[in-house]
């Protein structure tokens, strides 16, 4: 894809799901280099989401290597690789909690505790830049809708601060306004702070920003 040094490869990976017979992913090959704008692209079923799914190691491939920064994922501790390589699943997942607690819920963990926990002042920055100005910090993660749920799972992930942002469909349960202020967020993540984004989508809209694009089902 580049001729600059990867922040993120897949060397001849493949993947088949348990119980299936095909893989999803046959072969594949890519590379990533530190601050580019990734858009993946296929039909349903192609195996987009299984792609993000590798490239912070909630899935192993059956063949081939997934490197982050010149090294083996696999040869990664999983909570330090998750931290620089931050994946938002296009379905939510939140605690039974606060929405103060499922913000700071990755700061508990022992593998951040070098991190500062972000303070309500942050949190509350973080909600209104998300357009979620009306929502509390003691206001429970069950009451929000899936499209709030969507945007703190993503301001979570941005808390931490990640080198690359694996993104599943981040505008899919939102309305217009809310999905272009998402994009204007993760731009700017990409633009000003470098971060590398590899984003999944079905609104072509959303990959305007691309800087480059990876193809599933098809010519690559």
């Amino acid at each position: 894809m580049t001729g600059e040094a990867p922040l993120l490869a897949f060397d001849a990976v493949s993947f088949t799901y348990p119980g299936k017979t095909a893989p999803v992913l046959e072969d594949l090959s890519f590379e990533v280099a530190a601050g580019r704008f990734v858009s993946v692209e296929g039909p349903s079923g192609s195996g987009k989401s299984t792609l993000l799914r590798l490239a912070c190691r909630l899935e192993a491939p059956d063949a081939g290597v997934v490197r982050f920064a010149g090294q083996p994922v696999d040869a990664m501790p999983p909570g330090l690789l998750r931290r620089r390589v931050s994946y938002v699943q296009q379905t939510p997942a939140l605690l039974a909690d606060s929405v103060r607690a499922n913000l700071r819920l990755a700061f508990g963990l022992r593998v951040n505790r070098d991190l500062e926990a972000p303070g309500d002042g942050r949190l509350r920055q973080g909600l209104d830049e998300f357009l979620l100005e009306k929502i509390s910090l003691d206001q429970p993660a069950r009451e929000l809708s899936v499209g709030q749920k969507q945007r703190l799972c993503l301001l979570r992930a941005m808390l931490l601060a990640p080198e690359v942002l694996l993104l599943d469909e981040p505008t899919a349960a939102l309305d217009r306004d809310n999905a272009r202020r998402v994009l204007e967020i993760v731009k700017g993540l990409n633009r000003h702070q470098g971060v590398t984004i590899v984003m999944v989508s079905h609104n072509p809209a959303d990959a305007r920003n691309a800087t480059a694009r990876v193809r599933l089902g098809g010519d690559r």
